[in-house]
């Protein structure tokens, strides 16, 4: 596993690896909060526009170990004191594994304080969004994520240090 974050090629190889062997990646490797860094298309071309919006509004991933093997998934974007958080659950399916989740709510924040919240809908079964997880570096202040999403576009997140 590569120490430095990965190149739109690397992600590929890792990504061929994954297919085959799986990440290996479980629970515990996920548990934090993710902060996306860079975007690619499917075909792992740099999608710098989307991922330069997306930075600038704080746009992370927070995946806390559950109960019944259950994740507790938190996509959130921020901007100054103002965020949207969508919260819900998920879990890891099949050996590469896949890390499909569902939302439950939608809430504005303030800082600390709730303005407002709406319930969610689960979608169906086969419309369940998801991150195939490829790789990551597990340890240490570089640590990061690489997954491919349902829409086949190509994510890394780094973790933010855990408290």
């Amino acid at each position: 596993m590569p120490l430095s974050e990965p190149d739109g090629a690397a992600i590929l190889e890792l990504e061929r690896g994954s297919r085959g062997q799986g990440s290996g990646l479980g629970q515990e490797d996920l548990r934090g909060c993710w902060r996306l860094q860079r975007l690619w298309d499917r075909q792992a071309r740099p999608l710098q526009v989307a991922a330069g919006l997306l930075r600038p509004l704080a746009a992370s991933l927070s995946l806390t170990p559950g109960e019944h093997g259950q994740l507790a998934v938190r996509n959130s974007v921020r901007l100054g004191g103002l965020e949207v958080r969508f919260m819900g659950a998920g879990e890891l399916r099949g050996r590469r594994p896949l890390l499909v989740f569902w939302f439950d709510r939608l809430e504005l924040r303030l800082g600390e304080r709730r303005l407002w919240q709406r319930p969610l809908a689960r979608p169906a079964e086969r419309s369940l969004p998801f991150f195939a997880l490829i790789a990551s570096r597990r340890e240490g202040e570089k640590a990061w994520l690489v997954a491919r999403g349902r829409g086949g576009g190509l994510a890394l997140w780094r973790r933010e240090p855990l408290t």
